[in-house]
């Protein structure tokens, strides 16, 4: 049917082979890694489901909800493990090599799973929007019914039990197989410690009632003994009455309900988690502006506030007059003069018990607003959710697909391992940025797209190299690398060659080492020190010069080369190779003359040059000691 559906929509034969080659590891994966999501999640509710007996319906229903809820985690694992075996196993079987060979470039044969990425990118997105507010409100619904669950009684011999409301059961020993307990006593508190009853029993059973909502328990040759403080009377309290009761066989019913009551989804709906975009954006929009409307509330109450205010009594005499006080300029040193210092007091008190006050209200709504903040940035992070499965869906296939070009190993081995590792680093990066947002150390929209610009830098890189078939995992070219950031000598490596055809002639190689030693002090002479800021963005070191001088060094050492005295090969070995790096000579034009004149550009390229160019000079004044320790040697 896959096929036919392929051939139906025109897809070549290589889309099918390819397709069919990728889609059976895809969901083979998926399923593994839902289940390895699915494991983790029941470690971490692992508490809350045992020792409930909550029945096996209820429990598949619970792992079907959270296994839709994990889907965000373990598609892109899924695609990036799949993705990773499909291409390695097409490499180490030199599949993909021959289709290269036939010229057709990695990006043809990644076409149709491309086009299937964007397809399954788009259906991640109406799941995140659709199908997951509705598995994950079911599923929180349903485990906070369990948590609420009454726990199953389990009775353990030798300590007291206390799982019955209000009453404590002590078990000597007990029955595997009948269930009866022997040895039994009762401590029960269910009408307060005034009233509270010690029963003693030989042995007992006990069953649920028909509706599962009262433990019954069935004591057989025991006493019972209970306070009867509370009846007497409290007048008569200090005398401390009990009553005993002698009884073959007693039945005491105890409200023990451990039926699982659903609890109403409609709040959990209302929550972010529960929300589609349109919700999400909705409740987003609410919230600005119901903090909006609070904090023009608090200004303008601030605004009318007053810490001090006099009474009729506290005015003075001479203000108080209407006619008076547009022609007066209050003074505040003469109205506190003019005060008794009992008004004074009582001002000051009563400022401080306003300031407190307004403290306090401020405290309050800090809190408040605090709080619609967090739920804010919560209900962001969620809005942003519904669109970042989608991206990391093709994030995770063009870091895994050029991955298994490159490394050409197919089967579960070394794409899980590596498959694994790339996983942990983005769900490090993922989980520390959803932290930041929530906390508000950063902005929302950074904190749940960071593992995907993280990462997006890195499947460019990969698809980029794959595509020019270079080798990202070549030792060489890394040490090359380091040997380039470190400054050490790149030495010719020379060793005994078993057969000479051509012996070298000692005149001939003296006159070689001559002008090599000449062509040196020719350099020396032309670039005598340090080039300077305008000589370097003039054209610096000519790389004509360097590649004249590298070409006389690589001649006389390859002629040298075919000496059979060990002592004159380790000798000429250590002779440093000269490397041209263009940063040494930048050309002359409208380029060079922007950088040498834009500030710091051009002042931090010629700091950049420095190293190479002292690395260049101090290589050649090698050059000129080693030759006179080759020459005795001839």
């Amino acid at each position: 049917m896959l096929i036919f559906a392929i051939g139906m929509l025109g897809l070549k034969r290589l889309d099918t082979f390819i397709l069919q080659r990728f889609l059976p590891l895809l969901v083979m994966t998926f399923f593994i890694c839902t289940f390895i999501v699915l494991m983790q999640f029941l470690w971490l509710h692992l508490q809350d489901l045992v020792g409930k007996g909550v029945e096996l319906p209820v429990l598949a229903e619970l792992f079907s909800y959270a296994a839709l809820s994990m889907v965000p985690m373990a598609l892109p694992l899924a695609v990036l493990l799949a993705s990773l075996m499909a291409f390695g196993n097409l490499g180490e079987s030199l599949e993909l090599i021959a289709l290269k060979s036939g010229g057709i470039s990695l990006f043809r044969v990644m076409r149709s799973l491309i086009v299937f990425m964007v397809l399954l990118s788009v259906g991640a997105f109406f799941f995140q929007n659709n199908v997951l507010p509705v598995a994950q409100t079911k599923m929180w619904t349903l485990l906070k019914s369990i948590r609420h669950k009454t726990p199953e009684l389990d009775i353990v011999e030798g300590e007291f039990n206390y799982q019955l409301p209000n009453i404590n059961i002590y078990v000597e020993n007990k029955n595997r197989e009948t269930g009866v307990l022997h040895g039994v006593m009762i401590y029960d508190v269910r009408q307060g410690f005034d009233r509270s009853r010690v029963i003693l029993a030989d042995s007992a059973t006990m069953r649920m009632a028909a509706d599962n909502t009262h433990m019954i328990l069935n004591l057989y040759r025991g006493e019972l003994f209970e306070n009867l403080r509370e009846a007497v009377g409290k007048g008569r309290a200090q005398n401390m009455l009990y009553r005993r009761e002698m009884f073959d066989n007693k039945m005491i019913s105890v409200a023990f309900d451990i039926n699982l009551e659903k609890m109403d989804e409609g709040d959990m709906r209302q929550l972010y988690v529960g929300q589609n975009v349109k919700q999400l954006t909705h409740t987003i929009d609410s919230m600005n502006h119901r903090i909006d409307s609070i904090g023009i509330s608090v200004g303008e109450e601030l605004s009318r506030s007053r810490l001090i205010s006099l009474t009729p009594e506290q005015i003075p005499a001479e203000i108080k007059t209407p006619a008076a006080r547009p022609q007066m300029t209050l003074d505040p040193d003469s109205i506190r003069n003019s005060l008794t210092p009992a008004s004074r007091r009582q001002i000051i008190e009563t400022a401080q018990r306003n300031l407190n006050a307004r403290r306090m209200e401020n405290f309050a709504r800090s809190s408040i607003m605090a709080g619609e903040y967090k739920i804010m940035r919560r209900t962001g992070i969620e809005l942003h959710r519904r669109f970042t499965l989608s991206v990391a869906v093709l994030v995770f296939f063009f870091i895994g697909a050029p991955l298994g070009a490159i490394i050409r190993k197919g089967g579960i081995g070394t794409p899980l391992i590596v498959s694994v590792i790339l996983f942990i680093i983005y769900y490090i990066i993922d989980n520390t940025g959803y932290r930041m947002a929530r906390d508000g150390q950063i902005p929302v929209w950074e904190g749940t797209w960071l593992s995907s610009g993280v990462l997006l830098p890195l499947g460019i890189f990969l698809t980029y190299k794959a595509v020019h078939d270079s080798a990202v995992f070549n030792a060489d070219s890394y040490l090359r690398l380091w040997r380039i950031a470190t400054g050490k000598n790149v030495r010719a490596a020379l060793s005994v060659k078993e057969v000479v055809i051509e012996d070298f002639n000692p005149e001939v190689a003296r006159e070689l080492l001559d002008n090599l030693a000449r062509e040196c002090a020719d350099f020396r002479l032309r670039y005598r020190g340090i080039c300077s800021y305008n000589q370097y963005w003039s054209g610096g070191i000519s790389s004509a010069d360097i590649v004249q001088l590298n070409a006389a060094l690589e001649h006389t050492v390859s002629y040298l080369s075919n000496s059979r005295s060990t002592r004159l090969l380790n000798r000429v070995s250590t002779l440093p190779l000269l490397e041209n790096f263009r940063i040494l000579h930048p050309t002359p034009g409208r380029l060079s003359s922007i950088c040498k004149w834009v500030f710091p550009v051009g002042i931090v390229v010629r700091i950049l040059a420095l190293p190479f160019e002292t690395r260049l000079r101090k290589r050649i004044v090698k050059i000129q000691n080693i030759i006179p320790e080759i020459i005795p040697l001839l």
